[in-house]
């Protein structure tokens, strides 16, 4: 059990008796686990598993139609295909360019020069130019057109403002140099679901049954009478087989759609003049992109300005090498991710003219992936599989040794087999009938939908997740959609830019059902507990608090300058004045905005500070050192770095203020001062940041570009200029989102960057701490102590934190390993590039889609695209959903399975004959494999699911609960049933018909109260663990419309297709009787909750008897 356990953060022990928990079960020993080690089915995280791990369950499973079965799995064949036609592409895309280079060489030698533009409408330059020279990565040819600037012009583009961006403007370079959008491989037809459910092959072997009964039949009944037994068992066949056709047809569709906007990444581009969002299929040649650590290139460009740019090539090159990009190597390819620093690009390749294109276009995506419970439910079908086969060649066997002993007789009483009589013909045809029933009976057995349930149950709780979200969560204008494989849909145009309700983007289904399991969460606090939306409330300038923060009368022309100028000039933000006057557009990261809304309310102009001043070299914000820098050069004769961050790191490095009047003052004897209104703010939840500056000597300044690049900005003897104090409100509800992760043994932890005393008072705000006295030094700590421990006190201490403040990415990296060292199933929120490592390292890496990076959405496992809370917990409800529907529907296709299978065995063995025949089994089989999983396997979440504890990793998938229920069931169902087999003539009253009649009568009412039981049963599935079966069921239209769709189609199957069901029509008497029988397993399992079950799963006393054996053997 989880550490968490131990932090009272599991439900009371009254509660635990009130509320069982279905899936509850005691951990296992380290003998038992290494027992379990051996089996195949077992991986608790194929998250990373390895590709000899996934091969070894497959060749494990007993299948009968791998097509299906492993459809939505990972194709581990097609993903060594692609990865070689990756390398083949990228190979031919390096030659290409060193036999360029080498060219080149040869003419610059010669002098030879570039073979001038050609004009393509209102362009001077044409397309073929265009990509050759960005695929080629042709500087000769770029120096030729005029470099970046040239290059604009030829393109029709302000590099400051960028392109127009009106439609006209935006259909005119589509039409001459393409979209950013690619071909994509037509789907799987309908046929071919067809083709692949045909595939199966007990039903290939009940075919050539059916062929051969219709043929004989035919010959010695005569057409009109001899094709109903071959006809009928044909027709159910084909009935399953397009069926099952169509199930994985929609499902396929559903995922096609789910995919559509895997690539549909939001980016922001400047359009006349201002920054907007839009789609990444929106981008057309010529625009202005400007690049940020984390951020995915968009599209073949060349770098118009930088500063410490650097690239991760890997997606395109193959080698893990990160290229520094400046204007001698000014390209920038398409897929590639940014590494460091900051730039912008001019747009010059889109599209199929891409390399990136080209890649997308030449491999077909899989989207497949195996899931924990999905690979344990291969083992469970195996295991049920092996038992069915066995069981129907007992049948097989058992029942030919009657046939050819002459025990076995027709309904009439007559014997079927006479030596030496019999013909040959009639032979063949009685042995192809007890042929049929024993393939049937296979059918039947061998679950293959149970690991497709996984599949269903995952895509439509997220489909219904996307649907929850959108009812509850605020609107929020889309950003961020990764291009790697997604299963949600949300049926609106993302390339619109309109303000849409929000939802969770899923990566990798196996996250959905991990979080089920979840034991902790590291969240982050700005975005996720916070509303993101932050507003300077408190200033400081020198020691002096603004009162208001935005009165700018008590600021010195000398404070107001420098102020602005490092504001303007030290920020990724803009602000946009529209020339008629309309409101001011900030855009930026939500800090940025803030101390940018806080300056133009000053008096700031963005655009004149910005003119006034050169940037020479900048430091990015770094989450490491938190603080980011840019050195200006205001005139010829003075240069400043300028410097914001951390307002107490910052502060360490002050040795000067600037008061209000604009004179420098010695910090020394103010530095308590600005440390005790630092603690104060921090004490408030506000986010404290620094601003503050040093001259530097111009001559000082590296004069050359390469030394520039590589010049450390300096951080010492610098003179504070403010502090400002940002508030962040708390998301509304998520106190009661972090109450329930409490009561559901899920506990919660805030990492943040910030100030400790404001990551405690936001804690405190949120409830994730409980109350003053809950905030010691064992629950808070700072990331600098925490990195400092050893190894084993990290683990120690982990599991105690619950508040980490001032933390980098790397500590958080370091608590997820010490929590899952631990024992805990850890789910980890991010947004930053460095948080990559974490995100990846988790059980579940939750990436925030408003702020997060492409770079750490891509190590994610789910994105929440409103960066809040309360989603995370949604996804944890939904997690454990998942899980309870697949017991759900084991339980109920185990009962239907044990209760068949000896049901025939036992009156196979006692009479030679079985009640249910081959047409009746596959109609039970549809109700339970396909109808079953639609009902079971799509119901919604429940607030019970919350009341326990978290799902173990190895806790048995049939809990002995599920082993009650089922036998309980599945008893009453076999005796009812053989009662009336053996002594069904006498208990109906059919003694006055004839012996032929009334066996037809009693079989029809066996079959048609087994099918009644089963509809019953499916309501007792619903509630394995709860009294009341039919809470919210009215709710559920689609289990309610199965329901209904099941009873019609039995009552047409028993009262009009007697002759392909070999049924007869029932009395209104023998009707009540079938749903009466049904009926009762209702108080049964009232009754049958009663009783009490053992903690030990019962399924290890079956098991480690096996794991034993096959331990000695391997030994």
């Amino acid at each position: 059990m989880s550490s968490s356990s131990s932090n009272a953060l599991l439900p009371p022990a009254s509660m635990a008796s009130r509320t069982l928990n279905i899936e509850a079960g005691p951990a296992l020993d380290n003998k038992e686990e290494e027992l379990e080690e051996d089996d195949p089915f077992d991986i608790t995280n194929t998250k990373n598993a390895s590709v000899e791990t996934l091969k070894r369950w497959r060749q494990a499973a007993l299948v009968l139609n791998a097509s299906r079965r492993f459809r939505y799995t990972l194709d581990l064949k097609k993903e060594e295909e692609k990865e070689q036609r990756r390398r083949m592409i990228r190979a031919h895309a390096q030659v290409i360019r060193a036999a360029l280079l080498f060219k080149l060489a040869g003419k610059k030698q010669i002098g030879a020069t570039v073979k001038p533009p050609t004009p393509t409408g209102e362009y001077a330059i044409g397309l073929e130019q265009l990509v050759s020279m960005s695929r080629d990565h042709n500087s000769s040819a770029l120096q030729q057109y005029g470099g970046v600037k040239g290059l604009s012009d030829m393109l029709r583009t302000n590099l400051e403002k960028g392109i127009l961006g009106d439609e006209d403007d935006i259909l005119k370079r589509r039409n001459a140099f393409g979209s950013n959008t690619y071909p994509r491989k037509k789907a799987r037809s309908f046929l071919r679901f067809l083709w692949e459910a045909w595939q199966d092959l007990t039903l290939i072997i009940l075919i050539i049954a059916a062929a051969a009964s219709l043929a004989l039949g035919m010959k010695t009944e005569g057409i009109k009478e001899g094709w109903y037994d071959g006809g009928s068992i044909a027709f159910a066949v084909f009935l399953v087989i397009i069926v099952t056709a169509i199930s994985d047809y929609r499902q396929s569709l559903q995922f096609q759609n789910l995919n559509e906007e895997k690539r549909n990444i939001q980016i922001e581009v400047m359009r006349g003049g201002r920054m907007v969002k839009i789609s990444i299929f929106d981008i057309v040649v010529g625009d202005v992109v400007p690049l940020r650590i984390g951020d995915q290139v968009p599209a073949d460009g060349i770098l118009i300005s930088g500063h410490s740019l650097a690239t991760d090539e890997s997606s395109m090159t193959g080698e893990s090498k990160i290229v520094h990009k400046d204007q001698k190597a000014p390209f920038l390819m398409s897929g590639c991710k940014v590494a460091d620093g900051v730039g912008t690009m001019l747009v010059t390749g889109v599209g199929i003219n891409t390399e990136w294109g080209l890649l997308m276009a030449s491999i077909s995506e899989d989207t497949g992936e195996e899931t924990p419970l999905q690979v344990r439910l291969n083992g469970v079908a195996t295991f049920i599989g092996i038992v069915g086969l066995v069981v129907a060649f007992s049948v097989l066997a058992v029942l030919l040794a009657r046939y050819f002993t002459g025990n076995t007789r027709n309904s009439n009483g007559t014997v079927q087999f006479h030596k030496g009589e019999t013909s040959i013909s009639q032979i063949v045809d009685d042995i192809i009938k007890i042929v049929t029933i024993a393939v049937t009976i296979v059918v039947v057995a061998v679950p293959e939908g149970l690991p497709l349930a996984v599949t269903l149950t995952l895509a439509y709780s997220m489909r219904k997740m996307m649907a929850d979200k959108a009812l509850a969560s605020p609107a929020y204008s889309l950003k961020s959609l990764l291009y790697f494989c997604n299963y949600i849909r949300y049926k609106v145009l993302l390339s619109k830019n309109k303000s849409i309700k929000t939802f969770d983007q899923v990566r990798r289904l196996s996250a959905c059902e991990t979080m089920g399991s979840a034991t902790t969460i590291c969240s982050d606090k700005t975005g996720t507990l916070t509303l993101n939306q932050m507003t300077v409330v408190e200033a400081y300038i020198g020691r002096q608090r603004l009162d208001p923060p935005d009165d700018s009368s008590k600021l010195h022309t000398r404070i107001s300058s420098l102020l602005f100028t490092g504001i303007a000039q030290n920020t990724q933000g803009n602000v946009f004045e529209p020339k008629d006057g309309g409101a001011v557009e900030i855009s930026g990261s939500p800090t940025e905005k803030a101390i940018l809304s806080w300056a133009v309310k000053l008096g700031m102009k963005f655009e004149a500070m910005k003119s006034e001043s050169t940037v020479l070299q900048v430091f990015p914000f770094n989450s490491e050192k938190k603080r980011g820098g840019v050195a200006l050069k205001v005139q010829d004769s003075e240069a400043y770095i300028h410097w914001k961050g951390a307002a107490e790191i910052l502060l360490a490095s002050c040795t000067k203020y600037m008061d209000l009047n604009g004179q420098l003052q010695s910090i020394d004897g103010e530095k308590e001062f600005c440390k005790e209104a630092i603690d104060d703010m921090a004490a408030r939840s506000l986010r404290c940041v620094a601003i503050a500056y040093r001259p530097f000597d111009v001559e000082k300044i590296p004069a050359d570009t390469e030394s520039l690049d590589k010049w450390v900005l300096p951080e010492d003897d610098l003179v504070l200029i403010g502090i400002v104090g940002i508030k962040d409100p708390c998301r509304p509800g998520v106190k009661d989102a972090v109450k329930v992760c409490i009561e559901a043994g899920v506990k919660v932890r805030m990492v943040t960057g910030d100030n400790i005393q404001t990551a405690k008072a936001i804690a405190l705000e949120c409830g994730i701490l409980s109350s003053d006295a809950d905030a010691s030094e064992s629950n808070i700590i700072e990331g600098k102590v925490f990195r400092a421990l050893s190894e084993g006190e990290r683990e120690q201490v982990a599991k105690r934190i619950t508040v980490m403040g001032r933390s980098s990415p790397s500590d958080k990296l370091l608590l997820v390993q010490a929590l899952r060292k631990g024992g805990d199933v850890v789910a980890v929120t991010g947004d930053g590039t460095n948080d990559a490592p974490a995100l990846h390292e988790a059980d579940i890496g939750l990436a925030m889609g408003i702020q997060g990076t492409e770079v750490a959405k891509e190590s994610s496992d789910i994105i929440i695209l409103d960066d809040n809370f309360a989603s995370v917990v949604k996804v944890v409800r939904w997690g454990r959903s998942v899980y309870a529907n697949i017991q759900k529907f084991i339980q109920f296709q185990l009962t239907v399975n044990v209760a068949a299978l000896i049901i025939n065995v036992v009156a196979a063995v006692s009479s030679g004959d079985v009640p249910l025949n081959a047409v009746q089994l596959l109609w039970v089989n549809l109700i339970m494999d396909t109808l079953g999983a639609l009902a079971l396997a799509t119901e919604p979440p429940t607030d019970h699911l919350m009341h326990r504890t978290p799902v173990g990793r190895r806790e048995p998938l049939i809990t002995n609960i599920m082993w009650r229920n089922l036998i309980v069931q599945a008893l009453y169902q076999v005796g009812v049933l053989l009662v009336l087999n053996f002594a069904g003539r006498t208990i109906l009253g059919l003694n006055d018909e004839t012996r032929e009649r009334a066996n037809e009568v009693k079989n029809t009412v066996i079959f048609n109260t087994f099918v009644f039981c089963q509809i019953f049963n499916e309501f007792n599935a619903r509630k394995p663990d709860e009294m009341n079966v039919f809470t919210g069921v009215t709710k559920n239209y689609l289990f309610m419309g199965i329901i209904g769709i099941t009873l019609v189609l039995q009552v047409i199957i028993i009262q009009f297709l007697g002759k392909f069901t070999s049924t007869v029509r029932l009395s209104w008497e023998l009707w009540l009787v079938s749903i009466a029988i049904g009926l009762i397993s209702w108080p049964l399992a009232v009754v049958g909750k009663l009783i009490p079950v053992p903690e030990t799963p019962l399924a290890k006393y079956f098991i480690r008897p096996f794991q034993r054996l096959r331990t000695a053997r391997s030994a």
